[in-house]
């Protein structure tokens, strides 16, 4: 059974619009914190230590995301992350958002594994990618 990644937010004042809903690019933001806790959290492989200390990251390589309802000031929303698909050099996630069980996003994002000073993708190293394969998702796994 695979395992699933999940953090969880309150929306502030800072994410919102004048009509107290959030801002749809404030979404982004917790998809990047939702991605950046994974990395730190779950695979031991935080992005200060890979991209300070060995000249790695992890860019965005393509984001699609699905808008189901507007959030509110002072909501509580989870954010959990599941992989489809692990390349060699890249890996693919499912995002989704809700409050109270309630939909508010669905994402799909490919993350690269990338050097920094190249530019170039680089084979994901073997550690974080055997511990991202606990969260495969279950069909991936077929």
């Amino acid at each position: 059974m695979s395992e699933t990644f999940s953090i969880r937010r309150q929306v502030e004042f800072n994410h919102c619009d004048a009509a107290g809903i959030v801002f749809y690019p404030r979404y982004f933001e917790m998809i990047s914190s939702l991605t950046e806790r994974f990395f730190s959290d779950a695979l031991d492989f935080s992005w200060a230590s890979i991209g300070l200390a060995e000249g790695y990251g992890t860019p965005m390589g393509n984001i699609e995301v699905r808008f189901h309802a507007p959030s509110q000031l002072e909501d509580w929303l989870d954010l959990s992350l599941q992989i489809e698909r692990i390349g060699r050099s890249s890996a693919t996630f499912l995002i989704t958002c809700a409050c109270e069980g309630a939909l508010r996003f669905t994402c799909k994002a490919t993350v690269v594994y990338a050097n920094i000073k190249t530019g170039g993708s680089e084979p994901w190293p073997e550690t974080p990618r055997a511990k991202m394969s606990r969260y495969l998702t279950a069909s991936s796994q077929n």
